[in-house]
């Protein structure tokens, strides 16, 4: 059985809100492992759904630039956070932003672009950088939302600077009708989008595994109630479409009123600006989400640089 830390007790806990007896037994019900930890948490009723990302554990800047009808999200991790404030960071992290804007979202057509400060290519400016600044840092991730008519808006959430910070959204309204109609509405369908991290645009579009977890949770869930087999079906179809409607950007309810679907949000403003509007695509980047930092002792850290954890040497015999 793997060893449970103290460490994995708390990522466990700081993703489930669950109490730290649970977490503990859960780890050890499933070899240590944290995805099955969430699960079995889960079909206990002692946690809600895992949250998305967990704490972050990179640091870094997500960047936004839009052009006409075409925006790009980059991410550009670092180890500190110290480097997020650094302004040759950001000055890089908001050209490669701007540069995606050309090159797409592929990550290495992107290091390979021309840097337009001079200096050679986005990866040999960014290995400068590393050279200079003195810290790690990479290029992890790219994304481009283009509409043929309408608006591009960008949003970017715990700003650090302007058009960089920790979360970055795109929206792509589709509509011939006016920037004046679709730039606040996509504002606001991006700051929804921010707080409620959809998975997916429509429900179609959600990951298959994801539902199928889903449903193995909502399964053994339904069993231990005891009812009979047509009834636990219906409790997991109903589980499921609940899980869909509250993952899918269109099916959610509106953060402004939390009582209105997104999809009929675009519509009223359709039907009142008298002009079709679709909401075609999205892009929503929150720092470091889905990378995990190995957890490490600060204090054992500060005395291992100060040299205080080499071994003693043996008192000399009298």
């Amino acid at each position: 059985m793997a060893e449970i830390t103290a460490a994995t007790v708390k990522a466990l806990r700081e993703r489930t809100g669950a109490g730290m007896m649970d977490c503990k037994k859960a780890l050890a019900e499933t070899n240590g492992e944290m995805e099955p930890a969430i699960d079995w948490l889960r079909t206990k009723g002692l946690a809600a759904a895992a949250k998305k990302a967990g704490r972050t554990a990179a640091e870094g800047l997500v960047g936004v630039a839009v052009r006409g009808n075409r925006g790009a999200a980059v991410e550009v991790n670092s180890e500190t956070d110290f480097v997020a404030k650094n302004e040759q960071f950001q000055g890089f992290v908001r050209d490669v932003a701007g540069l995606a804007l050309e090159t797409g979202d592929g990550v290495d057509a992107l290091l390979g672009a021309a840097y337009p400060a001079g200096g050679g290519t986005v990866g040999e400016v960014l290995t400068a950088n590393i050279a200079t600044i003195g810290e790690n840092q990479s290029l992890r991730r790219a994304a481009v939302v283009e509409v043929s008519e309408g608006v591009v808006v960008s949003y970017v959430h715990n700003s650090a600077a302007p058009n960089l910070g920790k979360i970055g959204v795109l929206v792509g309204l589709a509509s011939p009708a006016s920037a004046d109609v679709l730039e606040p509405l996509a504002k606001q369908i991006a700051m929804h989008i921010a707080a409620a991290a959809p998975l997916a645009l429509e429900e179609g579009g959600l990951d298959a595994g994801l539902i199928e977890r889903e449903r193995a949770i909502a399964t053994e869930k339904a069993n231990e109630s005891g009812k009979p087999a047509n009834i636990v079906e219906k409790m997991v179809d109903g589980a499921i479409a609940k899980y869909r409607k509250e993952n899918a950007l269109l099916s959610q309810l509106f953060v402004m009123d939390n009582k209105t679907r997104v999809a009929d949000v675009v519509a009223a403003a359709a039907k009142q600006a008298g002009q079709p509007i679709a909401l075609t695509s999205y892009v929503r980047f929150q720092l470091g989400e889905g990378i995990e930092r190995a957890e490490s002792d600060f204090a054992a850290e500060v005395a291992a640089t100060a040299g205080l954890n080499k071994e003693k040497e043996p008192e000399p015999q009298a």
